[in-house]
């Protein structure tokens, strides 16, 4: 029996729509994290506002070129990959640190209204930048298989 035959392989329209909905999920729970937390504070404003300032750098200098050089990795497959290649393996060990210091940060003593500039920066560029990949995978949709 091949062990290949247990591999979960997805077609590579599937693999973009999943990284596009893994970038966006996760920066609209980074985001929803800094709504409850600005919930309890005056001057929210100010708080959003230097969150979104951050989040545009983030996203143009930082995320977009990640998600680029992911796109130009899963646009080229022309066979089936295993439904967790949408992200390569150096990615996984730094979603695992990323997730690591925003626990620490949360349980940090930082001030929760300082913390959220932060996890509003990189919530917002997170989404922005996985809006990318819905960009291509409706282009995907569009291409007739033969």
């Amino acid at each position: 029996m091949k062990i290949a035959s247990f591999k979960p392989a997805v077609d590579k329209k599937f693999l973009v729509l999943l990284a596009g909905l893994m970038w966006c999920g996760v920066g609209v729970m980074l985001i929803s994290f800094s709504i409850n937390w600005l919930s309890h504070f005056n001057k929210q404003l100010f708080f959003y506002s230097a969150g979104f300032l951050m989040a545009m750098p983030i996203h143009h200098f930082g995320f977009l070129r990640i998600a680029d050089k992911n796109l130009e990795r899963l646009l080229p497959m022309t066979v089936k990959k295993c439904v967790f290649s949408f992200m390569t393996w150096k990615s996984y060990l730094i979603v695992i640190i990323m997730v690591s210091v925003g626990i620490a940060l949360r349980h940090s003593p930082i001030p929760k209204n300082y913390l959220s500039v932060l996890y509003i920066g990189i919530g917002l560029a997170l989404f922005l930048s996985g809006l990318r990949y819905f960009r291509f995978f409706f282009k995907l949709l569009q291409i007739k298989t033969i």
